[in-house]
């Protein structure tokens, strides 16, 4: 097993599919310089989720290549996860990274009902 090292940003969803919103917060913090930890819900297929673990895996794989194969961004698959929880003084922080409007207002909801619509 690789063991990385530093500190990640850890970015946790169901990327169904990775859009240009999840893409440009993702690389928000690459280009500071900071390193990624995509958690990637397994989710069943289904309406809500018309993609596979595996057909997301390579939809980041083709995103962040480079990202991945330089070891600033690593992916690692989660149960479909309900929640959040910390305690005090949990040494980690959460951080809320706001974009343009027009990047803010992409949403993945309204992207798998064109894609329904179209038959997929």
């Amino acid at each position: 097993m690789t063991e990385f090292t530093g500190n990640f940003s850890l970015f946790i969803g169901r990327y169904s599919p990775l859009h240009q919103g999840h893409i440009k917060l993702i690389r928000t913090v690459l280009d500071e310089g900071g390193k990624v930890c995509i958690g990637l819900r397994d989710t069943p297929k289904d309406d809500k989720n018309p993609y596979t673990i595996a057909e997301r895996m390579g939809m980041f794989l083709s995103e962040f290549r480079e990202e991945i194969q330089d070891e600033r961004m690593i992916i690692v698959i989660l149960p479909d996860i309900k929640e959040i929880v910390f305690g005090r003084k949990v040494g980690w922080g959460i951080r809320q990274i706001k974009l343009d409007e027009i990047t803010e207002n992409i949403s993945a909801t309204k992207i798998r009902k064109k894609l329904r619509e179209k038959g997929k």
